[in-house]
């Protein structure tokens, strides 16, 4: 599987009083790209349909970037549904070629219209469990 890949670059707001990206960002990051490869895969109907959202977050980070650093994210669903959830990849690597922050995250899907819980069709899964692009 070809992970969805998409570029993130710190800007000065995304700076804490460390000096470098907080780790909210991080997250905010997280969540970017997880929301950019379900509009580049998932059919407009899907779109209209349905609305993930996070049930658990683990993150490790690993490394740091400060204002105008970027970092190539990586994303990928690598094990099959579970009822409505699905665990996703994410991992964030620095132009020297180190890993800054991954993570492993749980999403649910919800019907838009009423807000419930919805088993994970494999017509719904399957444009995450097979190739993708750059967003």
């Amino acid at each position: 599987m070809t992970p969805f890949t998409r570029r993130f670059t710190a800007q000065p707001d995304h700076i804490d009083e460390l000096g470098h990206v907080n780790n909210a960002e991080w997250v905010r990051w997280i969540q970017d790209i997880a929301v950019a490869h379900w509009a580049a895969v998932a059919p407009p109907e899907h779109q209209d349909a349905y609305v993930w959202v996070v049930v658990r977050h683990e993150i490790d980070y690993r490394g740091n970037l400060v204002t105008g650093e970027s970092v190539i994210g990586e994303t990928w669903v690598g094990e099959a549904p579970k009822g409505a959830r699905f665990d996703r990849h994410v991992r964030f690597t620095g132009d020297d070629g180190k890993v800054k922050v991954e993570a492993r995250t749980t999403w649910a899907l919800l019907d838009k219209a009423t807000g419930r819980l919805l088993r994970i069709t494999p017509e719904i899964a399957a444009p995450f469990l097979g190739e993708t692009t750059m967003g």
